[in-house]
């Protein structure tokens, strides 16, 4: 088969989940032989191709027109997918919940859009009034699409109720994880107190939560630090660094306690994550959140929040604990419930990697990917 991506955030482009997700599916589908393209607009002045372990990588030029964006947009899109169709004709195109406003209902090709948790998702689960024209922008993408498919019964369910999506089926598949890559590492010793967090630095992440958290947890055990790992974002209405913004909310006692790293590739966080003591993710809201399943591939003692896939992903204090991530107490006591008690993490991070292999497994997803396609496809 030849599985299309929309994609505009394939790494090593700045990405989140999306991009990382992406890029892990399409190197696997080309593994099992199969050929894979992604195609996505950014902030380039021309267009580039490349590849990427035998994936073919097309990045288009955004437009640059304010009042024509959206058009230009529309059509580079337009003519790279009718341009590759016709060189090699695409059986599958695939995108997250926004990427189908910009592809044509005629276009010839089953159109697969995977809920990864959109912005009509995001924002109305902490309280926010969506933007009306993304909002707009998503309906017409989910009418584009021919099929619907989540990476949790959660994401699927909730925006069955916020984008009336009535009795469409919706194809469960869990977001994979490469057990090859994300492993335990013995050889690799753990530093005394080291607290890992990986993530995009925004507020739903529970930036703001877990910093608050940290006066308690270093009073309590001296030597915990906190490493953040992730693309820094930019408050949308002054512009300013959320990272910044968050530095200024650390207490002068925890200065050198408290650090955020900024991002680093993709193959170089097994490495760091080996390090930790604990892995903590106390964000918000998620759809069905990779940095959580790779936490547990690692064979961590993991945090993640109870809230949404939470139980979809850990099943507290067995594969993991979970905690209230608008709560520093609640941040506080699962960290300190861990950090003295290297039983407990090691029980804990056994049960996380079993999980991930049973759950997550690559491998074992990238063929129930397949078989969906084929079915999407016609070719069953």
């Amino acid at each position: 088969m030849h599985i299309c991506f929309i994609c505009h955030e394939y790494p090593p482009a700045r990405h989140g989940g999306i991009g990382s997700f992406t890029q892990t599916l399409a190197r696997e589908l080309v593994q099992q032989g199969h050929a894979v393209t992604t195609i996505g607009l950014y902030a380039i002045p021309a267009t580039v191709t490349e590849t990427d372990r035998g994936v073919s990588v097309i990045r288009l030029p955004q437009g640059t027109f304010p009042r024509l964006r959206v058009v230009q947009n529309y059509r580079r899109l337009q003519q790279a997918l009718r341009s590759l169709h016709g060189q090699q004709p695409i059986d599958i195109l695939e995108g997250a919940e926004r990427a189908f406003f910009l592809v044509s209902r005629r276009f010839p090709v089953p159109r697969v859009l995977r809920m990864h948790g959109g912005h009509v998702f995001v924002h109305m689960a902490v309280g926010e009034q969506p933007d009306r024209q993304k909002m707009l922008e998503e309906r017409r993408s989910f009418r584009v699409a021919t099929h619907l498919c989540a990476v949790s019964r959660f994401v699927a369910e909730t925006s069955r109720r916020r984008l009336k999506l009535g009795d469409r089926p919706v194809q469960v598949i869990l977001n994979p994880v490469d057990l090859r890559l994300f492993c335990p590492q013995p050889a690799v010793a753990e530093e005394d107190g080291l607290i890992v967090c990986v993530g995009t630095i925004i507020e739903r992440k529970g930036v703001r939560h877990l910093i608050e958290a940290m006066p308690k947890v270093v009073a309590q055990y001296p030597a915990a630090r906190l490493v953040f790992y992730g693309n820094d974002t930019f408050d949308p209405a002054t512009g300013e660094s959320y990272t910044a913004i968050a530095q200024r909310k650390i207490p002068p006692a925890l200065a050198d306690r408290i650090t955020f790293a900024g991002t680093v590739p993709r193959e170089a966080l097994p490495g760091l994550m080996a390090k930790a003591t604990v892995c903590i993710y106390p964000s918000h809201i998620e759809a069905l959140p990779i940095a959580w399943v790779e936490g547990l591939a690692m064979g961590k003692a993991v945090v993640g929040a109870d809230m949404g896939p939470g139980r979809e992903v850990i099943e507290d204090g067995v594969s993991g604990l979970l905690c209230d991530s608008r709560d520093a107490e609640s941040i506080a006591a699962a960290l300190l419930r861990l950090l003295p008690d290297p039983a407990l993490r090691e029980r804990l991070g056994q049960a996380a990697r079993e999980r991930a292999e049973r759950l997550f497994s690559l491998e074992n997803l990238v063929h129930e990917n397949v078989a969906f396609y084929r079915k999407c496809a016609g070719l069953e």
